[in-house]
């Protein structure tokens, strides 16, 4: 075996013991929760159990429960996200090395490595549920908690009354399949800074590192200048609602849960990408294009903020129509340039919709086969490097990216959906309704670029959000 191969394995062997670790941290915090909130039910009575002849001492008593039962569900909440989320990181890095493992081990025996006597394999179609095998797909389903999820949500839709303010809370494994499924709907999640908060939240940057000062051996030192600004988020909901035939209530439990799942991880899904580039910062996050385009300081700019800088000229830049071939990967080599990585890991995404991805690949292969460049786009972004992501909202011939870890998503706690028989009684469907909540702004917004090809020039008004007829 290689060396490569050697190191592979190994490193694997190693991420899967942090994963059993992980896993049996998850089992603790399930442990946890259940106890958490079967105290929550006995507050929930005590506080129920209280009346006007309660003495002040009392009421006072249970009162401070309450607040210590609270701050501890959501320390367990933190917690919670924090296991789900590394977990999910690691599962993600053990399936790449399984992966570049499988391809060096084709590479080197020259036949795919899952034959057996170099006889044709057959492959079995199963139909997959998130990711899941049928056996993963039973058991997430025999779970007490996703079972009581779906079992309530049949019994309000069996109910013959309306269902008022009565929202279902999701429970914690639901809530890691709807994040896993943003995740691959929305291209852009997995590329920019998310932080998970619960209030309004303060982003500290440290201004530009100063330069020290060459002197005497035995001078005086000089005083250096070391800033720190901050920038504020807050939380925006996005959400909405979709109607699910009664006949699917009806079906298995994996016909419901898709369903439900499916849809509204879109809808999320969707509309946090477009915000990530063309939000405007007005009940929604800020987006990076409108950024670069302003012009002027926004009279609401936060006083402890950095210095606002007018990016409209040298982070959005037009590339002329008669660039074509390797002219025209020079010519986005030295746009891209325009992004500066000072406050970044280095890692960069690019995001265009699929006319402009296929032009870009008809362009590298004008390229003879020495060159530098390649067709293969369909990954990264040739010559440049970064993450390729094709969203179809985004107008022809523009290309937006940079540092996407300069971009901080905050997403707050307390995903819930709602449903109700009684909207659509007459067509015979429940509707649901889910909700989150999301900010986010590029914190350092001379990280990111917008290049226009063929002469056009990146907008920042160009895509339209949809149109919140709920609230006139």
């Amino acid at each position: 075996m290689a060396l490569k191969q050697l190191i592979l394995t190994k490193r694997i062997a190693e991420r899967k013991n942090t994963l059993a670790a992980l896993t049996a941290k998850g089992e603790e915090l399930t442990q946890r929760r259940s106890a958490i909130n079967q105290r929550g039910e006995e507050l929930t009575a005590a506080v129920e159990e209280i009346t006007e002849a309660t003495s002040a001492e009392d009421q006072a008593a249970v009162m401070a429960e309450v607040d210590a039962h609270v701050q501890t569900d959501e320390a367990l909440t933190a917690e919670e996200a924090d296991n789900e989320r590394e977990r999910q990181a690691i599962e993600r890095e053990i399936s790449d090395m399984e992966a570049e493992l499988e391809t060096l081990n084709q590479r080197a025996t020259g036949m795919p490595t899952r034959c057996d006597n170099k006889k044709e394999m057959k492959t079995v179609e199963t139909r997959k549920f998130f990711g899941m095998n049928t056996q993963e797909r039973d058991a997430f389903f025999a779970r007490e908690d996703v079972r009581g999820f779906v079992t309530r949500v049949r019994e309000l839709a069996g109910q013959n009354r309306a269902v008022t303010g009565a929202e279902l809370t999701i429970p914690q494994v639901i809530l890691g399949v709807m994040r896993e499924n943003v995740l691959h709907y929305s291209k852009l999640y997995r590329h920019v800074n998310v932080v998970y908060v619960n209030g309004t939240a303060r982003q500290i940057i440290m201004g530009t590192v100063p330069e020290a000062v060459w002197t005497e051996m035995c001078a005086n030192l000089n005083e250096l200048n070391l800033t720190f600004n901050d920038v504020e988020v807050d939380g925006y909901k996005v959400g909405g609602c979709i109607a699910v035939c009664n006949a699917t209530l009806q079906d298995s439990d994996v016909a419901l849960g898709s369903e439900i799942i499916t849809a509204l991880t879109q809808a999320i899904g969707i509309a946090l990408d477009k915000a990530i580039l063309y939000g405007k910062g007005i009940k929604m996050p800020m987006g990076i294009l409108p950024r670069l385009a302003q012009t002027t300081k926004p009279s609401d700019y936060p006083a402890n903020a950095r210095p606002w800088a007018d990016l409209s000229t040298t982070n959005i830049i037009t590339i002329p129509t008669s660039k074509t071939g390797v002219a025209l990967f020079q010519a986005i080599m030295t746009a891209s340039g325009a992004a500066k990585g000072k406050y970044s890991r280095g890692e960069k995404f690019w995001a265009m919709n699929e006319t402009t991805y296929t032009k870009l690949v008809a362009e590298a292969m004008n390229i003879n086969a020495a060159g530098a460049i390649t067709a293969g786009v369909n990954v990264t972004m040739p010559v440049i490097g970064g993450a390729l992501e094709v969203l179809p909202f985004i107008p022809n011939n523009v290309v937006i990216g940079g540092y996407g870890d300069l971009y901080l998503l905050t997403e707050r706690a307390g995903v819930t959906v709602g449903m109700s028989e009684h909207v659509r009684f007459i067509q015979d469907r429940t509707v649901y309704k889910a909700t989150a909540r999301y900010d986010g702004m590029p914190v350092i917004p001379e990280g990111f670029v917008a290049i226009g090809l063929e002469g056009a020039t990146p907008s920042a008004t160009a895509v339209t959000f949809a149109g919140d007829t709920a609230n006139p």
